[in-house]
């Protein structure tokens, strides 16, 4: 489980979180959603211990710097945003770095089964011996995102996870996270802007607005014109298909 007690995170005086306290079960996928500037990712970061600020961060019901890195590095990892590499690797090297809180650098027989599998999961088993930078910005995401399955902890937070993806590897991802927390037990905290995503595929959401928290609640209980609408400021149907819920906000 993953606490959070009041969380706040300022810039001189602009907070950018605000006292948010909220606990995460173990094997689930939460989504936090909300427009820009909300907090999503200043809060993801502060539990990634990426960023300093006030509150208290729990991992299993040890505070999160307590932890030594590379103890930490084994239970939980996390994406960034922007990942901008700018030593010259190639993917599978990247994608190897995932293994380092076990191997220190010295792959064994088993480490590269692991990142062999978790390349050939983000569908870039022809790509491996290419050097990122010739790669294009989604090739380069999934990258990213195998090496954190490589790394092959109980919790994984992503930050905008399908960035410069298109539409066939958002859903490819999004059901392997689903996958990896239905048959292998992760917990998965995951920023996206894409609230059908959220919708189908989360357990919970944790909606953010101006810092604050406003909704932590089961997926169907935030995926409402009402909540929406205190959400973003716009008015978003809802509709059903096949039992889930779907936000018509391009219309």
């Amino acid at each position: 489980m993953i606490t959070i007690n009041h969380a706040t995170k300022r810039y001189g005086s602009r907070s950018v979180v605000n006292d948010v306290s909220l606990s995460i079960g173990e094997g689930t996928l939460t989504t936090l959603i909300g427009a820009n500037g909300a907090g999503k990712s200043t809060l993801l970061s502060l539990v990634g211990r990426l960023l300093e600020g006030e509150g208290e961060f729990l991992l299993e019901g040890k505070r999160i710097d307590r932890y030594p890195s590379t103890e930490l590095a084994k239970r939980l990892s996390m994406l960034r945003q922007s990942n901008h590499i700018t030593v010259r690797l190639t993917v599978a090297e990247l994608v190897g770095f995932g293994r380092f809180p076990y191997s220190r650098s010295r792959l064994t027989a088993a480490d590269r089964r692991i990142v062999s599998e978790a390349i050939e999961a983000m569908d870039l088993t022809n790509l491996s011996g290419k050097y990122l930078d010739q790669l294009s910005g989604g090739e380069r995401q999934r990258a990213s995102i195998a090496m954190i399955i490589a790394q092959d902890t109980k919790y994984i937070l992503l930050d905008e996870p399908l960035n410069n993806l298109d539409m066939a590897h958002s859903v490819h991802i999004m059901k392997l996270l689903r996958t990896l927390v239905d048959e292998r037990g992760k917990t998965v905290i995951l920023v996206l802007h894409d609230i059908n995503f959220a919708s189908c595929y989360s357990d919970a959401i944790i909606a953010m607005k101006d810092g604050t928290l406003v909704y932590h609640a089961p997926t169907d209980d935030v995926i409402t014109p009402d909540a929406l609408q205190q959400i973003y400021g716009m008015e978003i149907p809802v509709c059903e298909h096949r039992g889930r819920r779907f936000c018509l906000y391009h219309l």
